[in-house]
């Protein structure tokens, strides 16, 4: 039914795309890594010897996870020594490709833990909109453009696919969700930290007046959608079904949970900002003038983290080839919409640094 809840929630492209070509989520992150480092000092540490256990909520197949985690543990390790044990867990959605992480952490020269023995990794394939730790389990929490995503689309959008792209009354139910899933994130993070934990969220930004830079991008991509069903390559009612769960907020809107009192289930706000977050392809662009590349990694970036989403609402019967030529014609379509305008995407990132009361 057209306005029944529908869980299109699913992981980024597998088999290392999201790794090659997650760009503008990595510049995002990077933001927010010297209050990673901040957070890191400021953690209470026991003087006995158990591990150290820092959470990655949401790694993907973790090329970008791979900075946070060694800037952190650098810190870490200069407060307990080489001996202590540092355990990290890499936590996503069950369909996510951790073949690839683990692949990743074993052979990459970045991997953070190349050189300390007393480093660990681990995985949890499970939504985080569950708890994943026990309680009082984890010292260190991060979180980058993760929990942008909602764990169900209310309902859908008839005239395009972003949430950012609507308004009214149909945008203030995807607000709704958008509150219910943050306070529930929020909430199991807090019964998870350990007191005195900390836990950063770096996330994909909405300006004060409820714009984004990804307007562009996604208008091309709606485009593209809509030519699909005018050639019959998708049928209507597939395109119908496909809303994406991708909901970006603004800084009073991460800082509502806390409004009231000032704290929420234990957490209180150490640091609240938004930043911009530099645009590496334009930066690239700027020095080599290649339209067709910038375009080409513009579609590349709707592809990788957006077609997975998009393509759940094929038919159940479509084959893999078919599947395969639905993510092609988005890439590709985006790009030749792209090529003859270029424009920057300096995205907005809100950060945030959340610490547990001490008891």
């Amino acid at each position: 039914m057209l306005n029944a809840p529908t869980l299109h929630v699913t992981a980024m492209e597998g088999k290392g795309a999201y790794n090659r070509h997650a760009a503008i989520p990595a510049s995002g992150g990077g933001v927010a890594i010297p209050l990673l480092e901040a957070a890191a000092r400021k953690i209470a540490i026991d003087a006995g010897d158990r591990p150290i256990a820092i959470a990655d909520y949401g790694s993907s197949q973790g090329r970008n996870s791979l900075e946070p985690m060694r800037s952190a543990i650098s810190i870490v390790r200069q407060r307990v020594g080489p001996d202590r044990a540092v355990l990290v867990y890499h936590t996503d959605l069950p369909s996510n490709d951790f073949s690839e992480m683990f692949a990743l952490l074993q052979s990459s020269p970045d991997r953070y833990a190349r050189e300390d023995p007393n480093v660990f990794s681990c995985a949890i394939g499970r939504s985080f909109y569950q708890r994943l730790f026990p309680s009082s389990y984890v010292d260190l929490g991060w979180s980058s453009y993760a929990a942008v995503w909602l764990s169900q689309v209310p309902r859908q959008i008839p005239d395009h696919f972003f949430i950012a792209c609507c308004g009214g009354a149909l945008r203030a139910e995807f607000d709704r969700q958008g509150v219910l899933d943050w306070e529930t994130f929020l909430a199991h993070r807090a019964a998870e930290l350990r007191p005195s934990g900390r836990l950063v969220v770096a996330l994909p930004a909405l300006d004060h007046d409820g714009s984004t830079e990804f307007r562009q991008v996604m208008d091309a991509a709606n485009e593209v959608l809509a030519e699909l069903v005018a050639v019959g390559t998708i049928s209507a009612e597939e395109r119908g079904r496909m809303t994406l769960a991708s909901h970006m907020r603004r800084e009073q809107d991460l800082l509502a949970p806390f409004a009231r009192s000032g704290q929420f289930e234990g957490l209180v706000v150490d640091h609240c900002s938004t930043s911009i977050a530099p645009d590496t392809a334009w930066i690239e662009y700027e020095r080599d003038k290649d339209a067709s590349a910038l375009a080409g990694k513009r579609g590349l970036f709707v592809r990788v983290i957006f077609v997975p989403s998009l393509a759940q609402a094929l038919e159940a019967g479509r084959t893999p080839r078919e599947r395969q030529a639905f993510a092609d014609l988005i890439e590709q379509g985006v790009q030749r919409r792209l090529v003859s305008q270029p424009a920057r995407i300096d995205h907005l990132v809100g950060i945030m640094v959340l610490a547990k009361e001490a008891t």
